[in-house]
């Protein structure tokens, strides 16, 4: 097979082979149940509609106090709230283009096992970029109520003096806390910048997982955790640098996120045509062009998209940012009648540190 042939070029099988290449970072999200399926949102754009957008009915718990059985006290009934949740589909696409003259000149190496290995990479990377996308909105909401999860959920302690604006051995387990109270357990995952883990490191807090290899020897794992949760190193995690002020020299703010057991609904919806070839025997004395394209929903926990400044059918990063585009899953009523969904019901939160 010639190195991108559009005539013998079989999308099926190039699909199938680049989902075989390890992708890290969503593996470990997976694996953490960070992200999980959910059948409502995966049926609600299988429909064959063609639908970008949907707002699905998310059931709320029973409430109320009890009554007094006394034989003279009537017993009245109420009714369960059905909160509403909206979520988008995030298309993107990308193409690459590869002359034949490249080829010649290299001897024809095995180019399609390296092209399988760079495309799984790169959409892992967009996949991670659209998630930190998205919770960089749900953290700009605004609004009384969506304040409550924004502030509950953030964990600041870069106004502390010296090592106390540091992440310690109590940070994470009183960020959780502070975000979910009893309900801390449901956390499960950590992603931080490698500044911050180098700090924990050097404290003695983060606990490389290990494994024996088929020779009996054990060997040290590049994941860690830390208070049992794991760890995800990685520099794309958000830093403000902090200019100096008056005494105060210049700092550098680090956000850590902390995930818990199904803070996103994650379902791949597809695209029709995923992957494509298109040869050009003109231009350049030849060249092959593959085509990419993919649809997914990453939905937040209790948290709704709104749609309220999307310009079209897809949302971009900026639009993901807004946080204006977000608000807490609520049953549709209007002023103070409105009823939202409990932010510490939302195993979300973020840790926010110089270090």
């Amino acid at each position: 097979m010639a190195k991108f042939n559009s005539k013998t070029f079989n999308p099926e099988v190039f699909g199938k082979y680049v989902e075989r290449i390890p992708q890290t970072r969503k593996n470990e999200l997976i694996k953490s149940r960070a992200l999980t399926g959910n059948a409502d949102i995966r049926n609600a754009f299988s429909s064959g509609t063609g639908t970008a957008y949907a707002t699905l009915p998310m059931y709320g718990l029973l409430d109320g106090a009890p009554l007094n059985y006394d034989g003279v006290t009537d017993i009245t009934a109420t009714s369960t709230t059905t909160f509403e949740r909206s979520v988008v589909v995030v298309g993107r696409a990308k193409a690459w283009t590869e002359g034949d003259f490249a080829e010649d000149i290299t001897g024809g190496a095995g180019f399609m096992d390296n092209v399988a290995v760079q495309v799984s990479n790169y959409w892992d990377q967009v996949d991670q970029d659209t998630l930190l996308s998205i919770l960089k909105g749900i953290f700009s909401m605004t609004g009384a109520n969506n304040l409550k999860f924004v502030d509950g959920h953030t964990y600041d302690i870069t106004s502390n003096a010296d090592e106390a604006a540091l992440v310690g051995a109590a940070t994470l387990n009183s960020a959780i806390q502070q975000a979910s109270g009893d309900n801390k357990s449901k956390f499960k995952l950590a992603i931080m910048h490698s500044v911050v883990a180098t700090n924990l490191e050097n404290l003695k807090l983060l606990a490389y997982l290990k494994q024996t290899d088929a020779n009996g020897i054990e060997r040290e794992l590049s994941l860690a955790t830390w208070n049992g949760r794991i760890v995800l190193i990685d520099d794309s995690m958000p830093t403000e640098v902090v200019p100096a002020a008056g005494e105060t020299p210049e700092y550098t703010k680090y956000t850590t996120y902390v995930l818990g057991e199904g803070a996103f609904d994650y379902e791949n919806i597809g695209a029709k045509v995923p992957y494509e070839m298109s040869r050009d025997p003109k231009t350049n004395g030849g060249q092959d062009t593959l085509y990419s394209r993919q649809r997914k929903v990453f939905a937040p926990y209790g948290i709704s998209y709104t749609k309220s400044s999307q310009a079209t059918l897809s949302p971009t990063d900026s639009e993901l940012q807004n946080g204006a585009n977000w608000t807490l899953v609520h049953d549709g009523g209007a002023g103070a009648a409105r009823k939202y969904i409990d932010h510490k019901a939302i195993p979300i939160a973020r840790i926010v540190s110089r270090g």
